[in-house]
Order: C-alpha cells, then structure tokens, then sequence
C-alpha cells in the first residue's frame, strides 16, 4: 500500500476544499459552514460520524476490518479574528476573520487521510478516530471534545494520539520537524484592571491616577520574569491590550491590560500566576489603588512522548526521505490545547513548513494578516497522518 503516491492522486481535491474553507474562516467554538464543508467530504466513505452537542465538532469513526487498537488523529479548524491582507484569489470573504494559522490546511489534510484509510479498511486491524476540532485559538476545543468523549468515540480509550501544524515561516518548505518531550509552552492569561479616580489632566494630585500604576505594572512584570524564574525554565510574558482614557486631558477613572503568560515547566506554571497577581496588588497599594486582578490557566504543556515522537520521526524518514526531518533544538513558545489529548493519551505532534516563500525566514508568520501558505504540501501531510494510524494499529497488533 503506498499511501504517498495514493495522497498525490488527491492533491487536487485536498486543495479545493481548503481554498473553499479559507473563503469562509469562522471563529471560535461554533463553525456552521465549516462544519458543513466537512461533513460533506467525509460523506460516502462509511464511517460512524458524529457532531457535537455544545460546539460544532465532528468525529468520524473509522472501523477497521479485523479487530486491535484505536488511534486518533486530529484537525483543528477554526480561524482567526484577523482580517486578511494576503493577497491570495480565495482570500477570506468574512470581514475581520482569516485562516491565518493554517487549521483550513489540518482540515483539508485531516480529510485526506480520512479518505486513504477508508480505502484501505479491510487491512486495518483496530479503529481510528478523525477528531475535527473547534475552538482551538483560545476557547479549549479539545477540552470540550474530551468532555463530549471523543477519546473513546470508538468504544475504548484511545492507544496513540498524532497531530500536524502546519508553519507559514520559520521552517523550509515541506520539511517536518518536532521533539521529544516539551515541544509547546503552556499559557495563561492575566486580566487586570487598575480602578482609580478621574480627574483633571492639568491637576493630578485631586485626582487618582491609574495610568502611571498600569504602566509601572506591564513593566514590573517583566523585571518579574528575568528576577523571579530561572533562565533555564524560561517564562514569558506579553501585554496584548493596554486601555485607558478617552482624551488626552482627562484622568480616567481605570486602565486595563492583558498578558499572555508561557511557561515550561509545571511548578513555573503554577508560581508565575501567583507572582503576578501579587505584583500587581503590591503596586496598586503603593499608590493608594484598588486593583482588580486575576490569572486564569489555559492550555498546559504540549509533551510529545518520547518514544512516539521516535516512531514519528523514523516514519517520516521512511516514507519521504532523511532530508525531510529536522529536529527541533529548542520548544516554542506558542501553546496549544492538542496538549490536553497528549496528557491523556501516548503520542506527538509534529510542525509542517508550508512557506511560499523561497526564504521562510522572512516570510510573514502564522497569525499575520500576510500569512500565506503553500497548499501543495497538503498530500505529504495528509500521507503521514495516514501512514502514523496504518503503522501504528500494526504495531498494535503485534
């Protein structure tokens, strides 16, 4: 069975249906038309497909045709709240929301795979589970998913978990790269909101201001960072959204900010919340202000697991070549919440490059609103997903 040549025989498919997702990005937990593209794609193939009830999942049950393991394999599919500047001729149609992460190429390479194991599911000894996730740009979709079930959609626990993602920088075109253990950061987000009184901006002193006190605080906290955690379990910490005041010359009566926090290590996690939110009080107090604050935790630590990210690894060496697997030295910094389904299940996660630029590391990244991606590497992604499930319910077997 040659799942390569057989993934290239769908290109053209694969690259319809995610320049149709891309015209219609949706964001968040509920994906009507998304939805409705996917089921489409998935109809006729035989499986057990199932939609969820508080999101708009779905979950596609492969049976094989002799009994053994169950593998999962995963596409998140929501977009961005960006709107787009890319140029391309499907660029989004839906003002203020573009698939500038790549989930419209998962979804696409998700289905592909779909459509080469149902193919082939006489020969598969054991069950595989297509999980086309929502919500995964900040609303913990597969949190949700895990709570709907999807873990045990085939009637068991699942034995193997894989993931793809795909890179619009950074990584040369249609090279797969990951890790063993740490591969992603964990996130939180700290919510602050410094409350004083308005005034005058020619007499501060009658007033109280909350200005200088927010901006003592989004600096504090950087000095928090390279003062209070160590340099080898690094933290970082961002303020994405500074607000207060509506004219130069008034004092306003609060300023908010927010920052995202990402941490690599369980006891960092844990402390770094608790530091900040104390920093902030202390410096709201120092100046005689109250302060409303709160971290909240969100995605943990993505954790390839060793001996999966090996046999990942080994099967991309294998099936496309030695070149077309780099090692990645270093975890990123940004987070994901597959972590949830690696916690609970045995597997890895792996980055794809799918730059059209000729230089990947000058190329606009994953989430700018220049962000473009090469589709072509769609089959390649979609073989491996399927060579990971065929490969693994083999290994399964015994």
């Amino acid at each position: 069975m040659n799942l390569r040549s057989d993934a290239g025989q769908l290109r053209g498919e694969l690259v319809e249906l995610r320049r149709a997702l891309h015209r219609v990005p949706e964001i968040g937990l509920h994906l009507p038309r998304t939805q409705e593209l996917v089921l489409a794609a998935l109809d006729g193939l035989g499986m057990e497909v199932t939609v969820g009830r508080a999101l708009s999942s779905v979950t596609a049950v492969l049976r094989g045709g002799r009994p053994g393991g169950t593998v999962l394999l995963r596409g998140d599919m929501d977009a961005l709240p960006v709107t787009e500047r890319s140029g391309v001729e499907f660029s989004s149609r839906h003002e203020g929301a573009m698939h500038a992460c790549g989930h419209d190429l998962h979804t696409a390479g998700l289905v592909g795979a779909a459509r080469l194991l149902a193919d082939r599911r006489a020969d598969l000894p054991g069950d595989v589970v297509f999980m086309f996730q929502p919500g995964e740009e900040g609303h913990d979709g597969a949190g949700r998913m895990i709570e709907e079930g999807v873990l045990t959609a085939a009637g068991r626990p699942a034995d193997a978990a894989y993931g793809l993602h795909v890179s619009a920088a950074k990584f040369p075109r249609g090279v797969f790269t990951g890790r063993p253990g740490p591969l992603m950061a964990a996130s939180g987000g700290l919510f602050v909101r410094v409350l004083g009184a308005g005034g005058h901006g020619s007499a501060p002193h009658v007033a109280r201001d909350p200005v200088p006190a927010a901006c003592e605080m989004v600096t504090a906290l950087q000095t928090m960072v390279t003062r209070g955690f160590d340099v080898f379990d690094p933290v970082v910490v961002t303020v994405g959204v500074f607000q207060a005041g509506t004219r130069r010359n008034v004092i306003p009566d609060d300023a908010t900010f927010e920052a995202t926090v990402r941490s690599f290590s369980p006891e960092t996690r844990e402390a770094v919340g608790a530091r900040a939110v104390r920093i902030c009080e202390g410096i709201a107090a120092a100046h005689g202000l109250d302060v409303e604050v709160r971290y909240e935790v969100e995605y943990p630590l993505t954790v390839n697991d060793a001996g999966e990210h090996e046999f990942l690894a080994g099967t991309v060496r294998e099936v496309f070549g030695e070149e077309r697997f780099a090692a990645l030295p270093d975890p990123l910094t940004g987070s994901e919440d597959f972590s949830r389904v690696l916690e609970a299940v045995p597997g890895a996660y792996v980055f794809l490059g799918a730059s059209t630029a000729d230089d990947p590391a000058r190329a606009p990244d994953n989430h700018s609103p220049l962000a473009t991606f090469d589709d072509g590497v769609l089959p390649d992604g979609a073989a491996l997903l399927a060579e990971l499930a065929v490969r693994k319910l083999a290994t399964l077997a015994g």
